[in-house]
């Protein structure tokens, strides 16, 4: 670990920085000069077709996302992708090639100069011609994977489910339950339901 309180890449022919299990991933490209309104186009369409449930079932298959932005700058004459994921660099390229996500990126990236395509062999060089390691990558759950995050959900939901019955209601007035009811451990998680 550095200074800067995130470790270098695991594989220094990949930029970026990592912290725990999420990795940053930043690229920077110059828009190829008439195409920025249509770039601002492909982002509104790709804003809108966010809650489209198979943009949310592409990002589930990828299973390592944490998030992504898109951003035009620089007086509309140049772009930035960046997102946080899990895993390897190259799974995380190769998994975008794979999902109706990677035919979103293939669009917008499309108006950037020297795009070869998602799908192109030459597109992780590409990607890494245009990567920036960020100076300082802090994650606020740097020990959580996608995939964690996701059955932490299932969990909760599962749990606050049980919670909202009769029978676990009964259950905390049973007289037999006392001595579990009492710990620390069933204490604190009924704490930590209602919070």
């Amino acid at each position: 670990m550095n200074a800067t309180g995130a470790t270098q890449p695991a594989h220094p022919e990949h930029p970026g920085r990592t912290d725990g299990v999420c990795n940053e991933f930043t690229v920077f490209t110059k828009i190829k000069p008439g195409e920025v309104d249509a770039l601002r186009e492909d982002l509104a369409a790709m804003a809108d077709a966010a809650d489209d449930e198979r943009v949310h079932a592409a990002v589930r298959q990828i299973g390592t996302l944490h998030d992504a932005r898109h951003v035009i700058f620089d007086n509309d004459t140049r772009f930035m992708f960046a997102s946080v994921f899990d895993g390897s660099w190259d799974t995380y390229i190769d998994d975008f090639a794979k999902t109706v996500v990677g035919a979103r990126f293939d669009k917008v990236f499309s108006h950037s100069e020297g795009f070869p395509g998602v799908k192109d062999p030459e597109v992780k060089d590409w990607f890494l011609d245009h990567q920036e390691a960020a100076g300082v990558f802090v994650s606020a759950y740097p020990d959580l994977t996608v995939q964690q995050i996701y059955k932490d959900q299932r969990v909760d939901n599962a749990f606050q489910e049980v919670l909202d019955t009769p029978e676990f209601r009964a259950a905390l007035e049973n007289p037999a339950n006392a001595e579990l009811l009492a710990t620390p451990a069933f204490q604190k998680l009924l704490e930590e339901a209602s919070a």
